[in-house]
């Protein structure tokens, strides 16, 4: 399977095709936010996971099946991930984003970052980091059928104290990204 065909105007695509995105996590949102991102064509891709694939996590990581288990959750996720869009460049990291190696410096090369963690001193790392850097944040959760997403943007800083927040100002640079099963639940009730 191939990435779908692009129905993005130029300026999007473009800036699709050249944005560096760190993935967060590759459990359950991780696992579809990267399918999400190949199969829009996202080219640069880097996800890092600390964790190693559970039967536990079978019945909601689609990324990941029964042969996988006890592997690195961001290594099978990067080769499954391929598998939808193999033109990607996708890097995994097996580690700890809290990780002195990943500090601003680390953050700063990137576009976008989201977030897709359930550990709290990580998510908070993540988005002092992010903060730090100048990189917009895409935080995200679920717990059950409920789920939240929150852009996190640095919008005043002494080098840009005079940008224009007012409430006309479009910034559409980001779209909220929810877990499918959230849609899917809500199909059958």
């Amino acid at each position: 399977m191939a990435a779908l065909p692009s129905t993005l105007v130029s300026p999007t695509r473009d800036f699709v095709e050249n944005s560096k995105v760190l993935v967060v996590g590759a459990g359950g949102i991780g696992c579809e936010l990267l399918k999400n991102l190949v199969l829009t064509n996202f080219k640069y891709i880097e996800v890092i996971d600390l964790d190693t694939i559970d039967v536990s996590n079978l019945n909601r990581q689609f990324l990941f099946q029964k042969q996988h288990v006890g592997k690195s959750k961001a290594q099978v996720a990067k080769e499954s991930a391929l598998r939808f869009n193999p033109d990607c460049n996708i890097i995994a990291y097996h580690d700890s984003i809290t990780n002195p190696d990943y500090g601003v410096n680390f953050f700063k090369k990137f576009t976008l970052v989201l977030n897709a963690l359930d550990n709290r001193a990580a998510r908070n790392h993540v988005n002092r980091m992010c903060l730090a850097a100048d990189v917009p944040l895409v935080e995200s959760g679920t717990a059950g059928y409920l789920g939240q997403v929150t852009v996190i943007k640095k919008l005043f800083g002494e080098e840009d104290a005079d940008q224009d927040v007012s409430p006309d100002t479009e910034d559409p640079e980001l779209a909220g990204i929810l877990v499918s099963s959230q849609t899917m639940s809500w199909t059958e009730n």
